[in-house]
């Protein structure tokens, strides 16, 4: 491609691939909103219901108006709570923003005593770049971009799910199916909202920065680092606040309902059930959501720089650089064909179809994205091109990145069937635990703690061998391609994680509105699917986390010039043995 054709069709196809996952994800939206739950009319009720299929309400003389003027309800008061959270929370992140910003602008500004000269350049010496104070105030404006998007994100998140919720049960009406593609498509819209804000903020900065920093790469993705510091600063509150909310209050719920009364856990006699459901919402929704934005904006920001450094910044070879946005805009179009598979191509029948349905997902993401992978890399890569590895050039073809990310999207996959397989009930594993819970709570206790230890073997291999396959290959830059690959189908990720605190809300407010015995059981089959899928997301964000931390550290040895690659490898000498000797008390 050329170079010139090139950084065309790359800046057309970022922007374009973000602007298609905004606009599937209103259209998701949009399908989603169309099941009516009572609001400002009781027309709306019975609004595209057959009573033919509300015959089970009937025989149990269930009052059919009245159950769905509860949903609304009750879907308002967890609204209202999972609102009043977040507004809470990032009342006080807002000042952490603020102060912590400030910060940063003051530590990287004295660099060179707030210099406004230009100095040379790190890695070019014959190179002058922009002084230290043009970055700090650069890094600064990242860092607030990046910290305004996560909570767009996980806000979002929120809202879409307390939308869903109520309308998940009442489709649950009309069979299990109808019930399933509420509760995706309301996941969708989380999971390609938050790779598609994440993808065009990032773009706008890049090129928005650029009108002051022109050719000057280095300084360009240097200052745009702060992005993903600012994600993940976000994410560190969110996930952790928002956690430690949800655990409180499903904790509290099962010990004042099913420990201390006696009655089942979504009982609406139990004053804590809405705490608990708005605690699905803030902790495993907008928590994660932060959490999964802060590792795919740390590895993009991590491989940005490292790459600006290469040969391909000091050839100015624009669409080469973009390599990792290019990804995640090929990722957004592969996760939205991936989405139709679940919603539209293959209809759902029965309960026994959900869990397939959603491992279906990730294969599919995974298979369609490789292809997607390969279509990039041999279109905006070079033949070959150099990069910096601990003060050495290495030379690293564009098939190496392919291999990078490829192993990074298959590790993710690994990963995500191993914990499917631990946490879903339709696998021994599970079985096995709830079979040792009739002897008593000790052995169940005991027997569960065994196997998460055991569930962990598979995945860490599965990071190991991405980490020393990438690194192999393109060093430091291949390890953060890697987390990027497993992050590529983040919007498939997200989907398939919000799933579930939206099914776990449609079984509660089923629960609580007093429906049928056969409704209950369709959403707690849903219920039973996405406690899988939101172990599954976890999983994808631990995973991502431990390759991108790596790509940070390779992103600063790079920026520091760090060669002296023997003081990185320990080695075993007589004082390492001495130091040993005395901790095992083992004198020699």
């Amino acid at each position: 491609m050329g170079t010139l054709l090139g950084e065309i069709l790359t800046q057309i196809l970022i922007p374009l691939c973000a602007l298609v996952g905004i606009g599937f994800a209103v259209l998701q939206w949009f399908l989603v909103s169309k099941v009516k739950v009572c609001g400002e009319s009781m027309s709306d009720v019975n609004n595209g219901f057959d009573e033919r299929l509300l015959q089970e309400d009937v025989e149990e003389n269930v009052d059919v108006h009245g159950v769905v003027a509860k949903c609304a309800e009750i879907q308002h008061a967890i609204s209202v709570g999972a609102s009043s959270f977040l507004f809470t929370q990032y009342k006080y992140l807002s000042i952490f923003m603020v102060v912590f910003g400030v910060i940063i602008f003051l530590f990287l500004g004295s660099v060179n005593g707030f210099s406004t000269k230009s100095e040379p350049c790190t890695n070019n010496l014959e190179k002058m770049c922009k002084p230290a104070l043009a970055n700090a105030v650069f890094s600064t404006i990242a860092f607030l971009l990046g910290a305004l998007t996560s909570v767009l994100s996980g806000f979002l998140g929120m809202k879409i799910a307390t939308f869903a919720n109520a309308r998940t049960t009442l489709e649950a009406r009309k069979g299990v199916g109808k019930a399933f593609i509420t509760a995706f498509r309301s996941g969708a819209v989380m999971g390609f909202l938050l790779a598609a804000n994440g993808l065009l903020v990032l773009y706008i900065a890049i090129n928005l920065f650029m009108l002051y920093y022109g050719d000057d790469w280095e300084g360009l993705y240097e200052s745009i680092t702060g992005y993903g510091l600012g994600g993940s600063s976000m994410a560190l509150f969110g996930r952790v606040g928002g956690g430690i909310y949800t655990k409180a209050a499903d904790v509290g719920a099962d010990l004042v309902g099913k420990v201390e009364r006696n009655i089942p856990e979504d009982d609406l006699r139990n004053p804590a059930v809405i705490a608990d459901n708005v605690g699905d919402n803030v902790g495993d929704i907008a928590g994660m959501g932060s959490d999964l934005f802060g590792s795919y904006a740390e590895s993009t920001c991590a491989a940005l720089f490292v790459a600006s450094i290469s040969s391909l910044g000091i050839k100015h070879q624009y669409s080469a650089m973009s390599y990792p946005l290019l990804i995640s805009a090929m990722g957004i179009v592969v996760c939205l064909i991936t989405t139709l598979f679940a919603t539209d191509f293959i209809k759902m029948t029965s309960i026994n179809q959900i869990q397939p349905t959603l491992k279906r997902q990730l294969l599919i993401s995974t298979i369609l994205m490789t292809v997607g992978i390969v279509i990039v890399s041999f279109v905006a890569l070079p033949s070959e091109f150099t990069l910096s590895n601990f003060g050495t050039e290495k030379v690293v073809k564009n098939w190496y990145l392919f291999l990078c990310v490829s192993i990074g999207l298959w590790s993710g996959l690994v990963i995500g069937y191993v914990t499917e397989y631990y946490t879903s009930n339709a696998y021994s594993p599970v079985q096995e635990v709830a079979d040792a819970s009739r002897i008593g709570a000790a052995t169940n206790v005991i027997f569960g703690l065994a196997l998460g230890y055991k569930s962990v073997i598979i995945p860490i291999f599965a990071i190991a061998i991405a980490i020393y396959v990438s690194f192999s290959l393109a060093a430091m830059y291949g390890i953060a391609m890697a987390a990027l690959g497993m992050l590529s189908t983040i919007a498939t990720g997200l989907a398939i994680d919000a799933y579930g605190p939206i099914s776990d809300n449609a079984g509660g407010i089923a629960e609580m509105a007093g429906m049928s015995c056969k409704i209950r059981e369709r959403t707690d089959a849903l219920d039973a699917a996405g406690n899988t899928t939101a172990a599954i997301g976890k999983g994808f964000a631990i995973g991502s986390a431990a390759l991108v931390s790596l790509a940070l550290f390779g992103a600063f040895v790079s920026r520091t010039g760090i060669k002296a690659v023997d003081a990185l490898t320990p080695k075993f000498s007589l004082d390492w043995l001495w130091v040993l000797c005395f901790h095992t008390g083992f004198q020699p």
